[in-house]
């Protein structure tokens, strides 16, 4: 009874590691789940709730604008091709109706969404297991959608009926609307807009935010813009195009105004298919995909390099460009 059992081993069958070789072994495990925990846990810093959330509002608002700025005549083009029904051609003059109103619209709901989606974002990622994270993003995409439809339905409402040639100016549109159609008329298609962007926003950030994920662990680095960007593309591609048809119905129910044509989102797609065919469910593909995987590109891009810069003059770090310009 001279101690506790011990497990033989045949020294020739077994391999041999040096103490430099074990020591690297576990030194590289450790900086895997290192970087796992910093790329979707986050866990080495706690929760600060309004820096999260100014952070998100600050960077939510700034990437929204620019992206709207940038890619609006796209989205012009898109909307009018989804609105005109049977075989009527489209116009391409003033691509830009509506720019400076759907803008003051687009800010504080860019902010709101991006603010509430960080924070439920990170709450939930400590919450749930880390193979649960895409959970997460769906879940916190959704959230934040929901949250910033209260601004986004009128300001949808007024850019599309802008854009499509009924009004010439915001103040006049909203007025008019009011005034025609009741203050629900601003909400008009409201319920087919949340069946469009709650799953596109759960969809486009879950994907967006596993990718970076995956590529962060394989890089063992963090990203940069072009690569931010790029992802920001693919995820935006891919979900404006299996989200078309609820862009469609979303459409043509905002702009019919007080005609009443669709009962409601059935209706709508019923007689869609039986007026013009399955095929006109995916009007206007091309140009969503094209402003979508353009502006996801811009958008993500910019909603990083914001938040990076912001959290390093909160820290009193130097930006990259700073440090080569003081060299």
């Amino acid at each position: 009874m001279g101690g506790p059992p011990t497990l033989a081993m045949d020294n020739k069958s077994s391999p041999q590691l040096s103490p430099d070789a074990i020591k690297n072994l576990y030194t590289s495990q450790a900086e895997t789940q290192k970087l796992f925990a910093s790329v979707s846990m986050e866990k080495e810093k706690p929760f600060d709730f309004f820096r999260v959330l100014v952070d998100g509002v600050i960077a939510g608002g700034t990437a929204g604008v620019v992206v709207e700025t940038s890619l609006y005549p796209i989205d012009t083009i898109k909307t009018r091709l989804q609105a005109v029904r049977g075989g009527g051609k489209i116009v391409l003059k003033g691509l830009y109706n509506g720019l400076a109103g759907n803008l003051a619209g687009v800010l504080p709901a860019s902010a709101i969404f991006v603010g509430v989606y960080e924070l439920t974002k990170q709450k939930l990622l400590k919450m749930f297991p880390e193979n649960l994270s895409a959970f997460a993003h769906l879940t916190a995409g959704a959230i934040g959608g929901a949250a910033s439809s209260l601004v986004r339905v009128p300001t949808e409402v007024v850019k599309t009926r802008m854009q499509t040639g009924q009004f010439v100016s915001a103040p006049n549109a909203v007025r008019l609307i009011v005034r025609k159609e009741g203050f629900r008329g601003l909400y008009a298609g409201y319920s087919s807009f949340l069946l469009r962007d709650l799953p596109f926003d759960a969809m486009q950030f879950c994907i967006y935010e596993q990718i970076r994920i995956g590529y962060k662990l394989a890089a063992k680095r963090d990203l940069n813009d072009a690569e931010n960007a790029v992802i920001g593309a693919f995820s935006g591609a891919i979900t404006g195009a299996i989200t078309t048809p609820l862009d469609v119905i979303k459409t043509r129910l905002m702009v019919q105004g007080s005609a009443n044509q669709y009962k409601g989102i059935v209706d709508c797609v019923q007689t869609i298919v039986r007026e013009e065919g399955a095929p006109a469910l995916l009007k206007g593909i091309g140009p969503r995909v094209l402003w979508i995987g353009i502006g996801g590109s811009i958008f993500f891009g910019v909603l990083e390099r914001t938040k990076l810069l912001l959290a390093q003059r909160r820290d009193g770090k130097q930006t990259p460009e700073e440090s080569f310009k003081k060299d």
